[in-house]
């Protein structure tokens, strides 16, 4: 059925588009009976605003933008459901994009944004990224800008994001209590902030309460590359008798190597990681890991989002709390 226009509620009703016009938005020069019959008409013909007429008026409009390296992750993939049933709440839909961590893409996205004048925009930053200005182009058009998990450095930006340095804190801690000698710590790409707290925070860890315990550091970031690394260094003499695996991506690969290795977890190798909660259900014994809650995360970002656009109080970096899940793994 093709959309209804203001013509023809004006023409069957007897009354001047711009009549039907306020009337529809709820101006306070038309009667409340007019409001009603326009109201009633519309309902009745399926009429609906044309949202590209709102927005070239009123310059905004009820989208707001999404911006990840990726989204057939598990973690984006609960941060994108939560966003959605939040939005969705306040009737505001998504516009998602994807970097594929190319600083070329992101730039070629965030301009699109800026085009398609989105009210305000989530964004995890690629491993290319170095410097921010053309998110700042966004925030200076005033759209506000969330950084969500892949945030950047420097502070005066708007930040959710998990509390990395506390996660790998915890998983530290968790192998400490086993008493585990050699660690394989696997993390993401070292240029990304999230992986050098954790790296930092892992580490410093073990320096602080079990300094001779023998850590052996990777950084595999994803699949294929944390498979064939335990794989490699499985073939040495000095064997490590756990491993730590910084998210979902990474213990995929490991736990692919440990079932072609035939090892059984934990006598011949401990397992735990950081992890949104999905992927360690699906091995047994289950994954002992840290929770680091996509779906909290989405939450979060957006009540961010609607205290910035509402100028409510503003917190610029909020974390979403860490908790140890205990499996058999460990």
């Amino acid at each position: 059925m093709q959309q209804s226009t203001l013509k023809k509620l004006s023409e069957t009703l007897g009354i001047s588009i711009s009549t039907v016009s306020r009337a529809l938005k709820d101006h306070p020069d038309i009667s409340d009976k007019t409001k009603a019959k326009v109201k009633e008409l519309a309902a009745m013909m399926d009429y609906e605003p044309n949202s590209y007429a709102i927005q070239l008026r009123t310059g905004k409009n009820n989208v707001l933008g999404v911006l990840l390296p990726y989204i057939n992750n598990f973690f984006y993939d609960t941060f994108i459901a939560a966003l959605e049933e939040e939005a969705r709440k306040k009737n505001y839909t998504l516009m998602i994009m994807q970097s594929g961590d190319s600083v070329v893409d992101e730039v070629a996205a965030l301009k699109h944004f800026r085009k398609s004048l989105v009210t305000g925009l989530f964004a995890a930053v690629s491993v290319e990224t170095e410097e921010l200005t053309e998110f700042e182009k966004v925030s200076e058009s005033g759209t506000p800008v969330v950084f969500i998990d892949r945030v950047p450095v420097p502070g005066g930006y708007i930040k959710t994001c998990m509390s990395d340095e506390l996660a790998a804190q915890m998983a530290a801690e968790a192998i400490i209590k086993k008493k585990k000698k050699h660690v394989l710590a696997l993390f993401g790409h070292p240029h990304l902030s999230i992986s050098k707290l954790r790296h930092e925070s892992f580490t410093r860890t073990f320096e602080k309460l079990s300094p001779k315990t023998k850590i052996t550091v990777e950084w595999p970031e994803q699949i294929e590359n944390s498979h064939s690394i335990f794989r490699e260094v499985w073939k040495r003499s000095d064997k490590p008798d756990v491993v730590f695996c910084m998210g979902d991506m990474i213990l995929i690969g490991v736990m692919r190597a440990i079932h072609e290795l035939k090892l059984k977890v934990p006598e011949d190798i401990a397992v735990i990681g950081i992890s949104n909660g999905l992927i360690p259900t699906m091995y047994d014994p289950r994954i002992t890991y840290v929770e680091t809650s996509g779906f909290k995360l989405g939450k979060l970002a957006f009540e961010q989002m609607m205290n910035s656009l509402h100028n409510k109080p503003l917190q610029q970096e909020v974390y979403v709390e860490s908790v140890l899940v205990e499996g058999g793994s460990l």
